[in-house]
């Protein structure tokens, strides 16, 4: 008899403690899902500038070559950390062009060589000073780490961005400057062009469009 009283005791006390840990458990929040962000239709461009000056000009002027020939996107975590899985950008750079199509021969036949290596691609690691639950509007100046790869080269890169958020849409500019040598690329030498500057600054005008379907 004392066994069986001892065992009701035991189960009496263990039963509200196993309940409470079951209530405990179905009361922590659920993970948020990922959110996850596609390039808009319009509004997504990469260019490099490079300061130059011509040999039949007395002024430097800026070298642009542009293309919008991007695919990609961008997730983040339900903690808001990037996703770098999801999170890269291709670029198409045998489809950059300048206002010189001589340039444009040269860039890619013999700079960037898109015989070669056609994509850059860009994969984020990293954005600092995002929140982690992004607001509906306002503006946000962000430091996006990314590994770059361009030349059949790869190196981390660090990018100032600033965008504007409305709604489910996400637009700015990301930024970043390179030298040729980072990506065993050759400084451009050719009669024409006096003098080059060894400095290539990126930039990627984007338009990103939060997937509401993905993410409830």
């Amino acid at each position: 008899m004392k066994r069986w009283t001892a065992r009701l005791v035991l189960f009496a006390l263990s039963t509200p403690a196993v309940a409470l840990s079951a209530q405990a458990k179905s009361a922590r929040p659920m993970p948020s899902p990922p959110v996850r962000f596609h390039l808009g239709a319009t509004g997504n461009e990469a260019r490099y500038v490079v300061r130059e000056l011509l040999a039949a000009s007395t002024l430097e002027n800026d070298a642009v070559g542009t293309t919008s020939a991007l695919t990609g996107g961008l997730v983040l975590n339900g903690s808001g950390k990037v996703d770098s899985a999801g999170s890269k950008w291709t670029v198409d750079l045998t489809t950059l062009k300048s206002d010189r199509a001589m340039r444009d021969r040269y860039v890619q036949g013999r700079t960037l060589e898109t015989d070669q290596f056609p994509k850059a691609q860009l994969v984020v690691t990293e954005i600092r000073g995002l929140p982690a639950v992004l607001p509906e509007a306002g503006t946000l100046a962000l430091t996006l780490i990314g590994n770059f790869t361009m030349h059949g080269v790869t190196k981390p890169t660090t990018w100032d961005v600033s965008a504007t958020i409305a709604g489910s849409h996400i637009s700015g500019k990301a930024t970043t400057h390179l030298k040729f040598a980072d990506f065993n690329l050759t400084l451009p030498r050719v009669p024409v062009l006096a003098s080059l500057a060894d400095d290539i600054r990126l930039e990627y005008d984007f338009h990103l469009i939060r997937d509401t379907a993905a993410t409830p």
